[in-house]
């Protein structure tokens, strides 16, 4: 358990390190927690900062997430006996989980980070890449008939345990638990969207949004 342990805590480490605050420092102290919706998420770094900001903000996100679960879950750890095969089938996604939290609630940035969604991307490539496939297509589907971008990527963070399942995907525990779980995180991250929607308040991403072209 402790080597469980200790592979989690490094992938929550290393998910606190979010990436809109890190450009954002290296670019003068940019903190969009203060600029635009207040997340520091990539959709709002791309709103208030530009594409060539979103985009190493999008690098670092998904990039933490893919080295959790596809380095830091296989790495050795000195001093710590290897785990067993039962519980080294939890250890990517366990270590996803952790860097989804770590970027949801980044402990070098008070606690205060961004929704999670590229993360669960990078941490999807390192577990079953190909399980970027129905996620991405679920995303660009959601948005485009409905025009939130909020509501897709929480249709297409569900879409993962409803893959897992019926894909048959092993080991199937731990990886329906990764789905189920991240899903639950993402719903949660996107409360406020939720809200708005309710209150007809939640803005479109018009330019993708085919039913608000129809009717312009």
């Amino acid at each position: 358990m402790s080597n469980l342990l200790a592979r989690m805590v490094v992938s929550y480490l290393l998910g606190s390190i979010v990436g809109s605050l890190l450009v954002g420092r290296l670019r003068g102290g940019v903190d969009i927690r203060r600029l635009g919706s207040g997340n520091a998420g990539g959709t709002n770094a791309l709103r208030t900062q530009g594409k060539a900001f979103a985009l190493w903000v999008l690098v670092v996100d998904v990039g933490k997430g893919w080295i959790a679960t596809g380095l830091v879950a296989s790495l050795a750890v000195p001093g710590l006996a290897e785990p067993t095969p039962a519980l080294r089938s939890w250890l990517a996604p366990v270590c996803g989980i952790a860097a989804i939290a770590g970027h949801v609630y980044p402990v070098w940035y008070g606690f205060r980070g961004g929704k999670g969604v590229a993360t669960l991307v990078g941490a999807v490539l390192g577990l079953e890449a190909w399980l970027l496939v129905p996620m991405l297509l679920t995303w660009f589907a959601a948005v485009m008939l409905g025009g939130f971008v909020g509501l897709a990527s929480m249709v297409a963070a569900a879409s993962l345990p409803a893959c897992t399942l019926f894909a048959g995907l092993e080991p199937r525990v731990p990886l329906l638990t990764f789905g189920l779980v991240t899903t639950l995180i993402i719903l949660f991250t996107h409360r406020t969207n939720i809200a708005r929607m309710r209150a007809g308040t939640e803005p479109r991403a018009r330019r993708l949004w085919l039913l608000g072209r129809r009717g312009a």
